[in-house]
């Protein structure tokens, strides 16, 4: 029998107890126990970015933070970015410059930009290409994502 431990987590504004496996990563925790699947699971090497999400306010890789290390945090997903119904301006920007095709990817992106735009709200277009390093998108050539950001940077996109 596996021991458990307890971990005490809020996501998206919300605090959840559980008990998890020592070795569960924060990204099943999200998407298994809490069904928060916009985390997408992308490589398990932290190669893709596709688990982006944001922990007490800083973007992390969530295939690499174990659950246990999350206890007592504050975490974002993607599912926390939008206001009720209204998009998040990033959410918007990236559907409205096409910054999305299959859609894989962009929940980690969106989490990047919105780290890269709480620290530097006017980046440059190579300080967006560098901020979103480590976020790999397979479909889109990346150069609307980067006008995505750009435009939600215009608009003064809060994270």
């Amino acid at each position: 029998m596996s021991r458990r431990v307890p971990v005490h987590i809020t996501v998206n504004g919300v605090e959840h107890a559980s008990e998890v496996e020592p070795r569960t990563l924060l990204v099943h925790y999200l998407r298994d126990e809490l069904g928060l699947t916009g985390t997408h699971v992308g490589c398990d090497t932290s190669n893709c970015g596709a688990c982006t999400c944001h922990l007490d306010g800083e973007s992390v890789k969530s295939c690499t933070v174990l659950a246990v290390q999350a206890d007592g945090a504050d975490v974002k997903t993607i599912e926390g970015m939008a206001d009720g119904e209204k998009l998040h301006p990033l959410q918007e920007a990236f559907w409205e410059h096409h910054g999305l095709q299959c859609g894989y990817c962009t929940p980690g992106m969106i989490m990047a930009a919105a780290d890269l735009l709480e620290r530097n709200p006017s980046p440059t277009e190579e300080e967006v290409r560098k901020g979103l390093e480590g976020n790999l998108c397979r479909c889109t050539g990346y150069h609307n994502i980067v006008k995505a950001v750009m435009a939600a940077s215009k608009v003064g996109a809060p994270a």
